[in-house]
């Protein structure tokens, strides 16, 4: 057959006829889906082998020896008795008289900490999210406490607080608040407001860049069109701005009171738990009763703090997922 007569046919043959991609193109190179084989599995393992021994040496076994040390009669003074004593260090951790006031103190150091934090910490982010100037300038002021370690923060406020020479009953005398000085950390009666205050103060941060994250995901255009229809600031904020970030401040607020729970460091810092109990909270009971030597009533005490923040955070994600269920419908 001539040259010419195979092109032509060539051009005439059917376009179904033709080898072609199913979707019309040729398949790219390199895409072709590898198959899960025996040998991927190991090399996948053997490349995460190393992090999940890391975690089970330093995370699971401490937690899992920890937890057994609360059954037992494990006191530092005498290592030679650990003998299984069952539930007897939770009966010593309830029968204590300080274990009411610790956890009298917790409730009030968690709910007088958490709701400031986030009122403050929403009112700043707010104000953050308008375009003015020195803008950058003002949040790396905001957001530089969250990069100071608790404890620091926690002996900066101890001098602040101080009654002889501290700057806040230097302010409040001159001020005409205060006619004399007021020890604050050595009076049991504002003492647990002293760290409270300090507690406020370095938790905004952390609600004002979460909510800020949160706030600037939200598109413009839904405020246009609120301002077209006539809604008022209190209106906007309320059927707009809150619904839209309502995951973000729920998870917000379970993460901050787990962290406020267990935040030892600042009283530490301040007040060391004193004066007579009147600022230990949960932790930092804990952590007195360790330095005491009885490592089994801390460790029940810590069974105790772990089985507590699993029903709130368990509790607390049911409500937020109920009420979000019933606003939908």
């Amino acid at each position: 057959m001539p040259a010419s007569s195979a092109h032509t046919t060539a051009a005439k043959e059917p376009a179904a006829a033709r080898p072609t991609h199913p979707k019309g193109a040729p398949p790219a190179p390199g895409r072709r889906k590898r198959e899960f084989t025996t040998r991927r599995g190991l090399v996948i393992a053997a490349y995460m082998a190393p992090a999940a021994i890391f975690v089970a040496i330093f995370t699971y076994y401490p937690m899992v020896a920890g937890s057994q040390m609360a059954f037992r009669n494990w006191k530092l003074a005498d290592l030679t008795d650990t003998s299984w004593v069952g539930l007897k260090n939770f009966q010593d951790v309830f029968a204590d008289p300080a274990w009411g006031t610790v956890l009298t103190n917790t409730g009030v150091w968690v709910v007088a900490s958490i709701v400031p934090q986030l009122v403050i910490g929403f009112a700043l982010a707010l104000w953050l999210r308008r375009r003015f100037r020195f803008r950058g300038v003002y949040q790396a002021l905001i957001f530089f406490p969250w990069a100071i370690s608790g404890f620091l923060i926690g002996i900066l406020f101890r001098w602040l607080f101080n009654g002889e020479f501290g700057v806040v009953n230097d302010l409040l005398q001159k001020a005409g608040i205060i006619d004399e000085p007021i020890g604050w950390l050595s009076d049991p009666q504002t003492a647990m407001a002293a760290v409270i205050v300090a507690n406020i103060w370095y938790g905004v941060t952390f609600f004002a860049i979460m909510i800020l994250a949160a706030l600037q995901s939200i598109p413009d255009e839904l405020y246009e069109a609120a301002a077209l229809d006539g809604a008022g600031k209190a209106r906007t904020l309320f059927r707009i701005t809150i619904p839209y970030i309502r995951t973000t401040l729920a998870l917000t607020v379970l993460l901050r009171v787990i962290w406020i729970f267990n935040f030892p460091d600042l009283i530490f810092g301040m007040t060391g738990g004193g004066p007579n109990n009147e600022t230990h909270i949960v932790s930092t009971w804990m952590i007195k009763i360790t330095q005491q030597g009885d490592y089994g009533r801390a460790s029940a005490i810590g069974l105790l703090i772990v089985a507590g923040l699993l029903l709130f955070a368990i509790f607390f994600l049911l409500a937020t997922r109920e009420r979000k269920e019933a606003r939908s419908r």
